[in-house]
């Protein structure tokens, strides 16, 4: 075996310095296989223990970097839970949306529009303005009050449906609703924390919302619109179901836990990760399959959410809440976290990619030439139209790696600041990535160079 091993070529003079550090790591490779063939050759017992030692590595490096992949699901969702718990402009962000969907529309406006029509009791003022009319000497009018009873009662019903309709989809319910949330946020904190119940509290299992500003308004849209009958109607603080709260006092103590485990889950995810893939024998394939497990596991826990709202739709009576309407409400709920287990799962698709896209492989190395041709095709295009990047030129290709890692940090304080990142975000981050390399290869001067040969 170790005739059919040969040095790599030894003429490096006009060699760039990834070229070096690639021939010298393929160097030091062959090197290594000659002493294990010299060994086995040799019938040595050391040449077992080197395999042992490689074979615990691996296995606890996988073991490691499996936990960190199963960590980063309860991570994800923890930091979800308490961004939206605590964090009053997340809180409205996710739920001010709610207001516009026309399921959310159509059940709000049904429960105002019953809990009106209930206290209003429009057969009991046509009775009485019957009585008054026949008090008043005019019997004709009191007979067709008493005999178009019905239809007044389903007139006026209809036309309080469908003020309450509008008003509920009018610019001034969609203010008080952006107002409420803000204010049912602090409810949601002391209904959690045990203190009270506030704006929002616990109606027979269900976490609920105080509609009593909102029917106010509507009230007053009615009456603004010629419904003059609106005027009757008392005050009412009826209220609309948000989610379950079956099991609150685990939720409140879910909550307490999770304050701390929002920070402690994540460290414990990064420390994985970095010990996993420090002890690896080969640490970029260690690297490259840490984020795709991280990405599989992404994927598991948006399956996990599809299987769980289910669960939830089946689970609310639909004298609660419509079915299209709970649906809305659970998809809306969940965005954010839908959102973040999609920037983990790209971030980490990105990682993986790059580390493959650094190797030794062959689609790597071709990649790499690739690239470095299109650059080498623009340079000398601008250099046949006169231009030159003189001492920058030369400054940036005798620090190359420095600016290299000092692009990519760059780049990584921005997403770690950003706040709340998107996909779109990450996807803009990795292009300005790759357009700083490319300007930093594109100024900094011709490879020294050929790509080392591929492996096979």
């Amino acid at each position: 075996m170790s005739s059919e091993i040969s040095e790599p070529p030894q003429s490096e003079g006009n060699v760039g310095d990834e070229e070096h550090a690639e021939l010298e790591r393929l160097r030091a490779e062959v090197n290594k296989l000659r002493d294990q063939e010299s060994a086995r050759a040799d019938g040595t017992p050391e040449a077992s223990a080197p395999r042992r030692h490689h074979r615990v590595r691996a296995s606890v490096s996988a073991l490691v970097l499996t936990l960190a992949c199963v960590l980063a699901i309860p991570t994800v969702i923890t930091i979800w839970e308490v961004n939206l718990v605590s964090n009053t402009d997340r809180y409205v962000a996710t739920m001010a949306p709610l207001i516009n969907e026309p399921a959310i529309q159509s059940a709000l406006s049904a429960r105002i529009t019953t809990e009106i029509t209930t206290r209003l009791d429009v057969k009991s003022l046509t009775t009485q303005a019957a009585t008054q009319l026949q008090a008043a000497h005019l019997p004709r009018l009191a007979t067709l009050v008493t005999t178009f009873q019905g239809q007044i009662v389903s007139g006026v019903n209809s036309a309080v449906a469908a003020g309450v309709s509008k008003a509920v989809a009018s610019p001034a319910v969609e203010t008080l609703w952006v107002q409420a949330n803000k204010t049912a946020h602090q409810g949601i904190v002391k209904v959690l924390s045990g203190s009270g119940n506030g704006a929002l509290s616990v109606v027979n299992d269900h976490v609920v919302l105080n509609l009593g500003p909102i029917i106010a308004q509507v009230k007053e849209y009615l009456v603004a619109h010629g419904l003059s009958v609106a005027s009757n109607i008392p005050t009412i603080n009826a209220t609309f179901p948000l989610f379950e709260a079956k099991n609150l006092s685990k939720a409140q103590q879910a909550y307490r836990l999770d304050l701390t485990l929002k920070w402690v889950l994540p460290l414990l995810v990064l420390v994985f990760l970095a010990v996993g893939i420090y002890i690896a024998r080969n640490r970029r394939r260690a690297l490259i399959g840490a984020m795709l497990g991280l990405a599989g596991a992404m994927l598991f826990l948006g399956i996990a959410l599809q299987i769980v709202r289910v669960i939830y739709l089946n689970s609310v009576p639909s004298n609660v809440l419509p079915a299209d309407a709970a649906g809305v409400l659970f998809d809306t709920l969940i965005r954010f976290l839908r959102q973040g287990l999609r920037v983990v799962a790209v971030v980490a698709l990105v990682i993986a990619i790059a580390a493959f896209f650094i190797g030794p492989s062959r689609g790597a190395v071709r990649s790499r030439r690739a690239v470095r041709s299109g650059i080498d095709w623009v340079r000398a295009l601008g250099e046949r139209a006169g231009l030159r990047t003189g001492p920058v030129g030369v400054w940036t290709g005798a620090h190359k790696t420095i600016l290299r890692i000092g692009a990519v940090a760059l780049v990584g304080i921005i997403f770690v600041f950003w706040g709340q990142p998107t996909v779109g975000v990450v996807i803009f981050l990795v292009v300005l990535l790759l357009v700083l390399l490319g300007i930093i290869e594109l100024i900094g001067g011709r490879p020294g160079g050929p790509e080392p040969a591929a492996n096979p």
